[in-house]
């Protein structure tokens, strides 16, 4: 309910309507690289510090859309190097997209123009091979089952978020190692290149929803 929230949480509601509003805002807040420790925190905790890593993005866009009817969905996207990645879900005239913050840009949200939860899934998998990573499974959760727990409001971490989110179950994702190699070797050459960019020359980029931060 309205009375729940801050004055300040609520304009940040009320400005931000759609799923594309709100992936603007999250563009703008920096990104929250853990240091001194991890966190884990709630949209108040998200608002009071003013930024933001992937999960806490994916709860604070999932108490923002769901003041405008949208459902608490979020999608983890399971990684071979145990470094998931997690984003807010929706669905616009039955088609998936996503509300996301990264550190690399092609792991940002995408349009609502995906008929099936895995080919939503698959436009993220050229752009989340690194030195590392590589999707190996996708799970879907309703964060309401959580029942009474607070993610919404709590200033404490809500690791308890994480945890459910590794317990749901995956479904699991196959990428052929034909693809997964030339990603593999295209990106380990950029990065030799480049080390301090971010690769942005993959081929969906029209499917990404536009303005991604350009320095995550």
């Amino acid at each position: 309910m309205r009375h729940a929230f801050t004055p300040k949480e609520w304009k940040i509601i009320c400005r931000h309507r759609t799923p594309y509003q709100v992936q603007q805002f999250l563009n703008r807040l920096p990104y929250n690289h853990e240091k001194p420790k991890e966190t884990l925190r709630s949209f108040r905790g998200v608002v009071r510090n003013w930024s933001t890593h992937c999960l806490e993005a994916a709860i604070s866009a999932a108490v923002i859309l769901e003041q405008h009817g949208y459902p608490a969905l979020l999608l983890d996207l399971e990684s071979q190097d145990n470094l998931d990645h997690v984003l807010f879900l929706y669905q616009k005239d039955g088609r998936w997209g996503t509300v996301a913050r990264s550190r690399d840009p092609g792991q940002h949200g995408r349009k609502p123009v995906f008929s099936t939860l895995r080919a939503l899934v698959d436009s993220y998998a050229d752009p989340y091979v690194d030195f590392a990573g590589r999707i190996v499974g996708y799970g879907v959760c309703n964060l309401t089952d959580l029942g009474a727990y607070d993610w919404r409001f709590s200033l404490r971490n809500v690791w308890k978020v994480e945890r459910f989110l590794i317990e749901i179950p995956h479904r699991r994702f196959h990428m052929a190692e034909k693809r997964y190699q030339y990603w593999y070797q295209r990106y380990c050459a950029y990065k030799k290149r480049y080390p301090h960019r971010k690769p942005l020359y993959y081929p969906n980029r029209g499917l990404w929803t536009p303005g991604y931060p350009k320095n995550p």
